[in-house]
């Protein structure tokens, strides 16, 4: 029934098993990826036709995981897999960057390619399994895919590169890289890396290339197998006779349009020269094809335009060589509720960057296959459409945002302080204003200073560029703080960010077939130069992290208790904690290690919590005098409340120096009064005095009351005796007297020495 097809190899220290013929036959390629025991299966479908006046090529890539691949029920209302989450969005994006430029030009059939975690090992990750899967479904699918591309992750762990690492090896290690590529260029590359140098991230990215031509290997393997027959691509019709009619009419325009170095006086420019082509189209009664045609053509001859003349004049579209920045302004403190904020502007990019500072409880949760976690540190990208003059859909954010704010995330991540160091949970949102290239690198820029500006105690600051390339055949040119124009008609979007001490993330997009190890080398240097000149301009603004936070930020102090204490600060259902809060109202987290987090901008409040905390944990100490509150009265005296969360007696004798009558004469509940420690007896039991303490000032007074009489010397008895010492109490040996039948009773036994350890039980010879 089945036609099944399987390749397997030693990829990593696993078997990396690819299956076609089994499963979701009815797609055009279909494949089962397996490593360890995740498995991923990616099908993809292709439209046989295009549509009606489309002009684009509509592919789409959805991941997604299932909560049953790790044996869990979804959390939520519905129980079932909703809507994309962060990851699987960004999972999506990294399928789809490195497998769009290897279609060819011209060809608009719509694919679908959808990835789906069946199984998850909690050891492999599915993400790089899904972007191999895709890549093994397309190739086999007949569909005119330039590929196949192979994928893979790498880490770095005291001085060696590690395939494949684990979580926990990323988590102790400095870098976190995945890689795509053909067999023979690199394709795209995303990373987070805690300060690495240009040489060691180059090499990272060359180790994860000659893993992925292992991969590339294999999926050939199986389509040598199991591929359909290609597709049969019409070839485009030769416009050359056109492409010279336009250029002849507008290409001077055009010319001139990309040497105005105001965005907006150029695009205007570059409209009147569309328009102008289009009435010509018009009056030459053109068919819609051809009109379409003619269209495109126009978006050639302005790229030939503007990339011949940095090729062979060294000129950019607004004037500056291929190293120079535009210029910078920075401002910090922009906004003056914000806990941190900062105008960072650069050339035509603009963005206003907050920062916020939480609790624990601010923290997001998330709901994975690895179960719920928690992330104390967020940011947030925002890209209104007037930022580029524009009218467009405001709202929920899209992919490309998800996308640019995880992009900075991870610049800025490796230099955070650690939640000991910093206990908050820290939110930063870029909001665009204005854009013409390299947005997501301005909010690695904002977002440094704005964490500065709260306060937040970063490692260093963080600058990012974004790099270009032409590349014509041999020649090629690095461009450096690309425009958007240039990046749109470039070969190259390739994003570096870093502190002085070296990259902390790296994301390249290539737009052709690959770059080499020359041409990646070369940007890499250049952009540590537009780095270090980016980092003196931020430095203008603000060189290090203001000392104190925000008057507006919540204050947090820590103090750690046994964990032996924990359920006394909690109490019984947490009726201890929640009096806390309610009566100081400042938040108070704890954790089962015994880590103790207040909170509150009121410093009142969080000291009035703190000394509660520590009055509950506290011992109570004998001679020491202490705060209370009268919680009961009783006929023999009064409870006090005090450290928070200890009860001792005072006894009516040690309320004043003069006799108490009533308790309640004198005291009520609820009343504040001080107190000193008289006694701890083993059990616990604390007895207090209220009469040797100033009630005003709380300073121990002098003991004025008489000393007693010792009860040696008991003085007269009533009858005129002598009562004689008192001495040893026991009764043992002393003469009793006659009976009262006249008999003599003899000396008294001593009973201490004749009772025996079981009281349950009494000799006949001890008793009357």
């Amino acid at each position: 029934m089945f036609d099944v097809k399987k390749v397997s190899i030693e990829w990593g220290g696993e078997t990396l098993t690819l299956e076609t013929g089994k499963v979701a036959r009815q797609a055009d390629g279909a494949v089962m990826a397996t490593l360890g025991e995740t498995v991923v299966l990616c099908a993809v479908t292709a439209a046989k036709s295009v549509k009606d006046g489309q002009d684009f090529f509509p592919l789409t890539v959805h991941y997604q995981e299932k909560y049953s691949a790790a044996g869990r029920i979804p959390g939520g209302f519905f129980k079932r897999e909703r809507g994309a989450t962060e990851k699987e969005t960004l999972v999506s994006r990294l399928i789809d960057r490195p497998i769009r430029p290897l279609f060819p030009e011209g060809f608009y059939n719509e694919i679908n390619a959808i990835a789906q975690v069946l199984s998850y090992d909690g050891h492999n990750e599915p993400d790089i399994l899904a972007m191999v899967a895709a890549s093994a479904a397309l190739t086999i699918s007949g569909v005119p895919f330039m590929g196949p591309i192979g994928a893979a992750r790498v880490g770095y762990v005291d001085g060696e590169y590690i395939l494949n690492p684990t979580d926990e090896q990323v988590a102790e290690g400095d870098l976190d890289l995945v890689v795509a590529a053909t067999h023979d260029a690199v394709m795209m590359v995303e990373s987070e890396a805690n300060e690495l140098s240009e040489e060691i991230m180059l090499g990272a990215v060359m180790f994860a290339h000659d893993a992925c031509r292992e991969v590339v290997k294999a999926i050939i393997s199986l389509a040598e197998q199991a591929a359909k027959d290609p597709w049969e691509i019409a070839s485009s019709d030769d416009n050359a006779a056109l492409k010279d009619k336009l250029k002849k009419l507008i290409g001077k325009d055009i010319a001139a349009a990309y040497k105005l170095t105001d965005k907006s006086a150029r695009s205007n420019a570059l409209n009147e020269a569309r328009a102008k082509a289009k009435e010509q189209f018009t009056a030459d009664g053109l068919e819609p094809q051809q009109v379409m045609a003619g269209i495109k053509l126009t978006k050639k001859l302005e790229a030939e335009i503007v990339r011949t003349a940095i090729l062979k004049e060294g000129k950019r579209i607004d004037g500056r060589t291929t190293t120079q920045i535009r210029p910078i302004v920075a401002e910090t403190h922009f906004l003056p509720r914000a806990h941190g904020s900062a105008l960072f502007t650069r050339g035509e990019t603009q963005t206003i960057a907050t920062c916020t500072l939480g609790t624990k409880d601010a923290e997001q949760m998330i709901d994975g296959l690895n179960g719920l976690s928690y992330q104390h540190f967020m940011l947030h990208y925002n890209f209104p459409p007037y930022s580029v003059g524009e009218v467009g859909r405001f709202g929920a954010p899209g992919r490309r945002e998800v996308g640019h704010g995880k992009l900075a995330w991870r610049a800025l991540h490796p230099v955070l302080p650690t939640k000991d160091e910093f206990p908050y949970t820290i939110r930063l949102t870029s909001d665009i204003t204005e854009s013409n290239g390299s947005s997501s690198m301005a909010s690695v820029c904002g977002g440094s200073l704005s964490m500065m500006d709260a306060g937040v105690p970063i490692k260093r600051p963080v600058s990012g560029i974004a790099m270009g390339l032409i590349l014509e055949g041999k020649d090629y040119a690095i461009l450096s703080d690309i425009l958007g124009d240039e990046d749109h008609l470039g070969d190259m979007d390739f994003k570096v960010a870093g502190t002085s001490e070296g990259i902390t993330t790296m994301q390249m997009d290539i737009k052709i077939a690959g770059i080499t190890r020359e041409i990646f080398e070369a940007a890499l240097n250049q952009a540590k130069e537009g780095r270090a000149h980016i980092l003196g301009e931020m430095a203008k603004a603000l060189g290090e992290a203001r000392t104190e936070l925000s008057a507006h930020a919540p204050r947090i102090e820590t103090m750690q208790i046994d964990k032996a204490k924990i359920r006394d600060v909690i109490g019984t259902g947490g009726k201890v904690i929640r009096e806390i809060v309610a009566t100081t109202g400042a938040k108070v987290d704890i954790d089962d290690e015994g880590l103790i987090k207040i909170s509150s901008s009121d410093l009142d409040q969080i000291e009035a919590a703190r000394k509660w905390i520590a009055g509950i944990v506290e011992e109570a100490e004998v001679g020491k005098i202490y705060d209370g509150k009268v919680v009961n009265l009783v006929d023999f005296g009064a409870f006090v409340n005090f450290m928070g969360g200890k009860d001792g007696l005072v006894h009516v004798s040690e309320i004043r120096n003069e006799r108490v009558e009533k308790v309640a004469d004198v005291l009520s509940e609820g009343q504040e009064v001080k107190v000193k420690v008289l006694e701890i007896d083993p059990r616990g039991k604390v007895r207090l005095s209220m009469r040797v303490v100033d009630q005003e000032t709380g300073e121990e007074l002098e003991d004025t009351r008489p000393a007693r009489e010792p009860r040696g010397d008991r003085g007269p008895r009533r009858d005129g005796g002598d009562r004689g010492d008192r001495g040893d109490r026991g009764r043992g040996g002393r003469d009793r007297g006659p009976r009262r039948d006249g008999g003599d009773r003899g000396p008294r036994r001593e009973r201490s020495d004749n009772v025996p350890e079981d009281q349950g039980h009494v000799p006949d010879f001890l008793k009357d």
